[in-house]
């Protein structure tokens, strides 16, 4: 139910002038009593948090003692209240606030997001078909797999499928232009390596540069951590993006809306924001101070780590969308930004920081000295030639910094002959900013690293460059970045020889540009913008990349010219500039040592699968790419290390198949106030967790399975399809363990749960019904047989043949392919041990996981075994001790269908009443 269906419903109540009723939950309680409640002509609010009303019966095979057929008798039930027009059926929906009082109750009502429209969706399963993602069916007991779309069950009403988010995965969160992690990690594990690709470029225009460049941020984040290693997120990216050519990508057919925009700076920031307005349909042109578009991707990174090529052919694809790059065009020079505002509508300015910072010591403007981007700039504009006509070195060069651009400049210097090169750092390898497997790759290339070292002077002779003086240091308390402040040792001056030094101490932004239109500016000489809309204090101006956030990765740049390009086409349709979140996004759960255990168990540990990379020798003679891509079955290995953490991957697969397009992966909760006179509580219960006796082997042994699990096995619409079997044998000797979680004071619950009996002795019946010459053997304390006919059923169960052995299991362990059910005979008095293909645990009936904070929610009270108290077992067992809220079914108390059925029956009774005095009320004050 969806706000603007919520609102006709509120408005047909006030228009009736009745008061309307509120159910919780959606089992065979629930249901009846909305039925019974809507049937006296009242409105019914029926509110159920799975995506299918059904409960626990829908689960179920047969009922005991008639062992009709449980889906016959709930179908038409279901079909009933989706029908009834008094009734309101408010599915993936929570109630989460009650206030007011019996006659006036307001309640608030949160509707998950399906991400499915249920009056577009047919219930055809076509979204199902491509789905990647499989997780364990909760319907089947996890006995099988489903996929992330889903439907709880063939029957399930409303007929339509839900989508499984559990989370936004933390690797998504991550990054900052949100990509589809998970999904494009799931399609390449899949084969499906075009979609991976596609994918891909659904949020990143820029993937094969990111590929192989990016600082990967969400492999610090990935879950699998925990585990082992993170994932090998960007190699993997790269794999995808190298098995299609971007030359036969499709242009996407894009209505040209007629307005022009200009972007300053090619780098990863304008060609985003270029890329963006161009497929919204603004003709955009990007003015480029460099004889080459690309900014620093194209000549502060090294060639053997981008090739330029690779990014060309990114460029290209921008260019096809209608994107003009006039390069050789510096702002400030060739072009002011009077000149950009008068003829373009907006201009978003992206013109990095190309400055190098200053040693600030004696000598640096000798011959020889050379700053990192400088360096780097005229070896990448030069390439192709060596020694490149662009920069000479010598055989000693002294890299200063701790950067990625000391690294890249050292590697650089040893490709280009130098023999002995040194990176100086002032603080240790454990402050170096520079990625580590960058850092190993230097080493291993016989770049040296000196630590805890700064020049004090360059020494010189005949203004050339001659050697170096430095000062030792040691590390202080943290200054402003976090890190220790690396202090001078007094005396402690020494001197090396070098022919060449390379400072690469940071980069500045070259602001000149910003005067002429009063531009703010930071004092640490960056713009000053908007965090959301990127937008500056001129209007019409935006700003983004390290011109805004100084020296950092390419991907936030990015990220900046996407929010930028949104922010620009508000401004530009005249509303209002708020861009947000760029996607949905649910908080990622963290894990709790339990659940990283859980993990290790279920997934095991499987280390990350490296990266190749040409021999150091080898690599060093050229700019060849240093790192390999995966090969095909090392990607699908890696891929498959994904934990999936949010369940569904937002492949986008299912959206491609629905016809009807009814998937929306981007519809959010909406909250919901209803105005009701009374409420029933029919929340259900939750069965025993057996793991928590580890002693009976469940969640240890195959063949240790829950009641429940054996109703999904025998049902005919279960995994085995009614065939009783597990890994496809019939078992021959079947034991059943009564009361597990029930009249057990290990586990603090010491009520008996009433149905484990009979179900057990239904359940012993199927195997003889269906597997005749299995033997069946059955544990138990006592039977206790409750109702109609139950004691005649279990007295035919024992003529069927089904041996009932009085006596308390102690023990479950395995032997060979069996498990050995080790007990005590108590009417024999003596120990025995029976071999078993399947051991059936008749679980108990415990509350809801949730009940304290239902309870707490409307203010109810709780008896001493934790189901909801009645205000009086006997008198008034419907009644909660708050006028209004009323019981039914499970969540009071253990009961059997019947019970509960008469419980909601009476519990809509109660409610009846309440309403009618109401209604009374109403017509009278009218």
């Amino acid at each position: 139910m969806y706000e603007n269906e919520q609102d006709v419903a509120i408005e047909a109540e006030r228009d009736n002038g009745s008061p309307a009723a509120l159910v919780i939950g959606g089992g065979i309680a629930g249901m009846q009593a909305a039925l019974d409640i809507a049937d006296a002509g009242f409105k019914v609010y029926l509110v159920e948090r799975e995506p299918s009303i059904g409960g626990r019966m829908a689960q179920l095979d047969k009922t005991f003692p008639t062992l009709d057929c449980s889906a016959c008798i709930m179908t038409p039930k279901m079909v009933d209240v989706s029908r009834n027009a008094n009734i309101e059926l408010m599915t993936y929906s929570e109630v989460v606030g009650v206030q007011g009082q019996q006659g006036c109750f307001r309640a608030t009502v949160r509707n998950k997001p399906r991400y499915v429209d249920i009056v577009k969706c047919t219930g055809c399963a076509d979204c199902v078909k491509n789905c990647p993602v499989e997780v364990d069916s909760e319907f089947d007991q996890g006995l099988v797999k489903r996929k992330a779309v889903y439907r709880p069950f063939p029957q399930a009403v409303p007929n339509a499928f839900v989508i499984d988010k559990k989370e936004t995965p933390p690797c998504k969160m991550a990054c900052p232009v949100y990509m589809d992690v998970q999904g494009y990690i799931a399609l390449i594990r899949e084969g499906k390596l075009g979609e991976a690709y596609r994918l891909i470029r659904r949020t990143n225009p820029l993937p094969a540069v990111c590929g192989l460049v990016c600082y990967h941020p969400c492999e610090e984040e990935c879950k699998r951590n925990h585990l082992d290693d993170a994932l090998a997120i960007r190699a993997l990216k790269r794999f995808a993006c190298e098995q299609f050519d971007i030359n036969e990508l499709e242009i996407p057919e894009i209505e040209k809306n007629g307005r022009q925009v200009a972007v300053v700076g090619s780098g990863p920031a304008g060609l985003t924001a270029a890329h963006d307005l161009a497929v919204m349909g603004y003709e955009a042109t990007i003015f480029e101070a460099l004889p080459e578009p690309g900014g620093m991707l194209r000549v502060g990174i090294p060639e053997y780590r981008l090739p330029a090529a690779i990014l060309q052919d990114e460029i290209g694809y921008i260019e096809r969308l209608g994107v003009d790059i006039k390069t050789n065009t510096r702002i400030g020079k060739e072009i002011t930004l009077d000149d950009l505002r008068r003829d373009y509508e907006a201009v978003f300015i992206a013109t990095g920081a190309h400055e190098s910072r200053k040693l600030g010591v004696p000598g640096e403007d000798a011959e020889g000295v050379i700053h990192g981007v400088d360096f780097l700039r005229r070896v990448n504009l030069g390439l192709g030639q060596r020694p490149s006509p662009n920069v000479e070195i010598g055989n000693r060069v002294a890299v200063i910094g701790g950067g990625n651009t000391a690294v890249d400049a050292a590697r650089v210097a040893r490709r280009l002959g130098a023999r002995d090169v040194s990176i100086l750092y002032r603080r240790s390898r454990a402050e170096m900013p520079a990625l580590a497997e960058e850092v190993e790759g230097a080493e291993a290339e016989g770049i040296g690293l000196t630590f805890l070292v700064t020049p004090t002077r360059v020494l010189t002779e005949d203004g050339m460059v001659s050697g170096l003086e430095l000062i030792r240091m040691e590390l202080g308390e943290p200054d402003a970045s976090g890190r220790p402040r690396p202090i001078p040792i007094k005396g402690s001056e020494f001197t090396i020889a070098v022919d060449s030094v390379i400072p690469a101490l940071g980069q500045a932004s070259n602001l000149g540009f910003a005067e002429e239109l009063g531009l703010e500016t930071s004092r640490r000489g960056r713009l000053v913008v908007d965090e959301d809309t990127m937008a500056t204090n001129v209007q019409g101006v935006f700003a983004g990349g390290d011109v805004v956030t100084g020296p950092w990765i390419a991907i936030q740049a990015m990220a900046n010219g996407r929010r930028a390009a949104r922010a620009m086409d508000q401004y530009l349709r005249g509303q209002p500039m708020h861009v947000g979140e760029f996607e949905v996004l649910l908080p990622p759960d963290e894990l709790t040592e339990e659940e990283i255990e859980l993990l290790r168990e279920e997934r095991g540990i499987k280390h990350r699968l490296p990266v190749s990379e040409l021999e150091p020798g080898e690599r060093i003679r050229d700019f060849r790419e240093v790192e390999l891509p995966f090969t095909l079955e090392a990607a699908i290995e890696e891929a498959a290390r994904c934990l999936e953490c949010g369940i569904c991957s937002e492949c986008r697969e299912c959206v491609k198949l629905c016809e009807r397009g009814a998937i929306d992966h981007d519809q959010k909760e909406e909250i919901v106030e209803l105005e009701v006179g009374a409420i029933v509580v029919a929340t259900g219960y939750d069965q025993f967790d057996a793991r928590i006796k580890p002693e009976l082997g469940y969640g240890q042994y195959p063949n240790v399975i829950t009641g429940l699990e054996f109703e999904r096995l025998s049902s005919a619409s279960g995994p085995t399809t009614g065939n009783i079997s597990l890994n496809g044998k019939e078992p021959k000797e079947v034991v059943f363990i009564q009361c597990v979680g029930s009249r057990d004071q290990t586990v603090g619950n010491e009520y008996c749960s009433r149905v484990c009996c009979m179900y057990t002795a239904k359940q012993a019946h199927l195997v003889r019904d269906k597997m005749p010459k299995a033997n069946v053997t059955i544990f138990y304390i006592d039977v206790r047989a409750f109702g109609k006919g139950f004691e005649e059923f279990y007295d035919r169960v024992k003529r069927e043949g089904v041996m009932y052995r009085r006596g308390s299991v102690s023990e479950i362990y395995k032997r060979g392919n069996r498990v050995v059910v080790r007990a005590e005979d108590t009417i024999l008095g003596e120990p025995l041990e029976m071999e078993a293909d399947l051991v059936v645990l008749a679980t108990g009936v415990v509350p809801r996981a949730d009940v304290g904070d239902v309870a707490g929610l409307l203010n109810l009270e709780r008896s001493p075994d934790g189901f909801f108290a009645e205000a009086h077992p006997k008198m008034r067992p419907v009644d909660t001790t708050r006028d209004g809220i009323y019981l039914a079914g499970c969540c009071q108390g253990p009961k059997d269908i019947p019970d509960t059925v008469a419980q909601a029956k009476a519990a809509a009774s109660s409610v009846i009443v309440v309403l009618r005095q109401e209604k009374a009320k109403l017509e009278q004050e009218s």
